[in-house]
């Protein structure tokens, strides 16, 4: 039997796509389905609960020095499905999107196309084995700016809320919506 809980250090960097990349093209997505409690839209929200087919978990992640959303732990543990749609009720925080795992100028990215509400967003996520890979890489053409640090753009934070009601935020950085 598998551990159903564990943990792990996440070294991410995460960005506004310019165009939906190349990459994506016949490639099969994920169709997440996240809900962030507490339901509270003035909070940033830490506590998530995904479907991604038929796999169910609860995660958190915290980051571990503050102000840094570029590395956190994260606790996971793993759901069965009478669980999760129990704990589906507990709040509306609701984010719907296709995520697309690809290799972008051979660094393995994950494609996030945003559906419902904030459909018209597009983040790039690239996950690094350590802090040198982090500190060395250079991002992609395909990248229009880096986000890690916005508070506005954090999963949490974009739960519950719509395209327009971020859109003054993205033009912050020239975002148009894909």
């Amino acid at each position: 039997m598998s551990n159903p809980e564990n943990s792990s250090i996440e070294l991410e960097l995460t960005f506004l796509a310019s165009r939906i990349p190349s990459e994506v093209q016949g490639v099969t997505p994920h169709h997440l389905l996240d809900i962030y409690i507490p339901e509270d839209l003035t909070a940033h929200s830490r506590l998530r609960i995904r479907q991604d087919n038929n796999h169910y978990e609860i995660t958190k992640k915290l980051p571990i020095i503050a102000n840094d959303a570029s590395v956190q732990v994260e606790h996971t543990i793993h759901l069965d499905n009478n669980e999760f749609l129990a704990l589906s009720r507990v709040s509306n925080k609701i984010i719907e999107k296709d995520r697309y795992k690809v290799v972008i100028d051979g660094h393995v990215a994950e494609v996030d196309v945003f559906m419902g509400a904030l459909r018209g967003l597009v983040l790039i996520d690239f996950e690094f084995e350590n802090s040198a890979s982090k500190l060395a890489f250079s991002p992609p053409g395909v990248c229009l700016a880096e986000v890690t640090h916005e508070d506005f753009i954090a999963g949490g934070n974009l739960a519950g809320r719509t395209y327009t009601e971020i859109k003054d935020e993205l033009a912050k950085f020239s975002y148009r919506p894909l």
